[in-house]
């Protein structure tokens, strides 16, 4: 007779004191060097990357490095505190490679743990050097990779891949090929600029011709590691939603508080007042959603996988409908370009997209409790 198998320790959505101190440090910078009209600017020039304020946070914070054990020259933080870190970027819309780099590229590298990934790792860790993993943006979790690129012998890679996310911004890029994972230096490659819904994060085809590169991990080992990668993403994505749509509903109320109309204000009318409650129930819980999988992910619970389904499934939604009612409820000057609602609104629908959308993240919930899905 086997022994009866403990409960799992719930899930701790609550914020430590360390976590709020991250959260000032990282707020306090974004308040201070990414306003919308920077951002606004900088995305008219088609180069929405601010490598100074990616310095500050990367280096002057040590955000880059939250994943990353100490004895690996990173923070030896974890998911939870790059979780915090995506909610206030999520806040600010911030034109940094923070997902691709710090969180993607970061979990692939520590995945493969070899001593070929090591240096990068480091690179990575200390802020010195941005990552893009060439994979399209779309990709999500428990999907089937795509056909890798080809190696023509000795690390010589040849193929496309396209809607690559920051790839422009990137010094290295993690190339998934047929003989395991490699790194080719973004000069070895060529990076064609699409033109993305989401003009802070931006996308680009990505070309190798004969591009030389230096050999990472096997392909089992590369396959694995770009799998768990997407999904350590995808629950993370979850809290850059919650951000994102804190700031929707927050800047919302703001409005229409002081927006007056029969000489009173138009947050004063019932119909208003329950859209804005019922907005402020979801983000609450796309909160304690977004938190159960960052949780999950920092402690290695086995249901992370649900988790995170459950998070993506939800957040994503709530994310849209916060910037949606944003520009609807601003009104007429919610339909401007100087008014930053559209950065939200096409941020949110970005991420809905990106690591899989809700309906998938949703099928591989009921696959995951076994259930049958529509």
């Amino acid at each position: 007779m086997t022994a009866p198998t403990a409960p799992a320790a719930p899930a701790d959505l609550l914020y430590s004191e360390a976590e709020e101190e991250l959260r000032a440090a990282v707020r306090s910078l974004l308040a201070d060097r990414c306003d919308a009209k920077g951002i606004l600017a900088r995305a008219e020039t088609g180069r929405p990357h601010d490598p100074a304020l990616w310095h500050t946070l990367a280096v002057g914070i040590g955000a880059a490095g939250l994943l990353v054990p100490e004895k690996l020259g990173g923070q030896g933080a974890g998911h939870r505190e790059a979780a915090v870190v995506l909610e206030e970027l999520g806040r600010a819309v911030a034109p940094v490679p923070y997902l691709t780099s710090a969180v993607l590229a970061t979990e692939i590298l520590l995945a493969c743990d070899t001593a070929e990934a090591a240096p990068l790792l480091a690179e990575l860790a200390s802020g010195r050097t941005v990552c893009a993993p060439a994979v399209p943006l779309t990709l999500a979790p428990g999907a089937r990779l795509p056909a890798p690129v080809r190696d023509s012998g000795g690390g010589i890679l040849t193929g496309t891949v396209t809607a690559v996310a920051d790839a422009a911004a990137a010094d290295v890029l993690l190339v998934l090929a047929d003989t395991g994972l490699y790194a080719v230096r973004a000069g070895e490659a060529g990076v064609t600029p699409l033109v993305p819904l989401d003009l802070t994060r931006p996308l680009a085809t990505v070309t190798l011709e004969a591009a030389p590169g230096t050999r990472l991990a096997d392909p089992a080992t590369a396959r694995a590691a770009v799998a768990g990668a997407l999904l350590s993403a995808a629950g993370l994505l979850a809290s850059e939603q919650v951000g994102l749509a804190e700031w929707c509903l927050t800047e919302t109320v703001g409005h229409v508080k002081g927006r007056y109309q029969f000489n009173r204000p138009v947050g004063s009318f019932q119909a208003l007042k329950h859209r804005l409650a019922r907005l402020w129930l979801d983000v609450a819980s796309a909160r304690a959603a977004a938190r159960a999988a960052a949780d999950a992910l920092a402690t290695g619970a086995p249901d992370a996988p649900l988790t995170v389904a459950v998070a993506q499934a939800y957040c994503s939604g709530v994310a849209v409908r916060a910037a949606e009612e944003c520009v609807q409820l601003h009104g007429g000057i919610g339909m401007t370009w100087e008014h930053p609602a559209h950065l939200y609104l096409k941020r949110a629908k970005a991420d809905s997209l990106a690591l899989g959308t809700a309906g998938h993240h949703r099928g591989l919930v009921a696959d995951f409790a076994e259930l049958p899905a529509p």
